[in-house]
């Protein structure tokens, strides 16, 4: 079963000042980037898809973030989020841009929604553990319909992070509802993280979760949950 769409996007979102940084011109990434995606509206887009799938409503969302650069620069990897509380940085990797010309501007976007919920998320007073942490960023980039082909559903443990992760929360949101993401990433706001608030929101531990979920995979083949791949 496809997620719903989520709901239309307002003006009403506390959208932050938006930049770029480019220190190097001259990269082939830089060309690849500004021929596939608009600077501006990618990352608009990135910033409303946040809101839409972490908070759903504008009375939710935060809105102590003021500025938020993005930097286009050659260095290792993909992308990282750097900054204070009011002004984020994320640094993108030409280098990856040019990796993924045969999809460029879904790369571009699935990064930069990951990237941008970093920029957003809870994280339990800095005690949220780091596979959850990078699961509920790849969680809305599937929620985005920007998974890349690579992919897959299954994994050792649930907070392996990124794809791993965001698969499973995926399923736990099948399972218990519109809102479970949400409310896990909301018991972070306020408070430390507590491996419990996964039996909070479910009624469940989460080793049994993951359990539960590993069954229903039925040998990690990935035949009982719904791929959101994007385009």
């Amino acid at each position: 079963m496809a997620p719903p769409p989520p709901p239309p996007p307002r003006p009403d979102w506390p959208i932050p000042t938006l930049s770029l940084r480019i220190p190097d011109l001259s990269h082939p990434g830089i060309k690849l980037f500004f021929d596939n995606v608009d600077p501006i509206q990618v990352m608009r887009d990135a910033t409303v898809a946040v809101f839409q799938w972490l908070y759903v409503t504008t009375d939710k969302a935060p809105n102590h973030v003021q500025t938020i650069e993005l930097v286009l620069r050659p260095m290792d990897g993909a992308a990282y989020t750097a900054g204070s509380e009011t002004a984020k940085e994320i640094h993108f990797a030409c280098q990856h841009i040019v990796n993924s010309a045969d999809r460029c501007a879904d790369e571009i976007r699935g990064v930069l929604v990951h990237e941008v919920v970093h920029c957003f998320q809870y994280n339990g007073r800095d005690t949220c553990p780091g596979g959850l942490f990078e699961g509920i960023a790849d969680w809305v980039r599937l929620r985005s319909g920007l998974a890349p082909p690579h992919w897959s559903i299954g994994g050792d443990s649930w907070d392996a992070g990124y794809h791993v992760t965001a698969y499973f929360l995926e399923w736990l949101t099948e399972r218990y509802g519109e809102g479970t993401v949400q409310e896990l990433n909301e018991l972070m706001k306020d408070a430390p993280y507590d491996e419990l608030m996964f039996k909070t929101v479910t009624g469940r531990k989460v080793d049994k979760l993951w359990k539960f979920y590993k069954e229903h995979l039925g040998g990690d083949d990935g035949s009982g949950i719904s791929q959101v791949q994007g385009g």
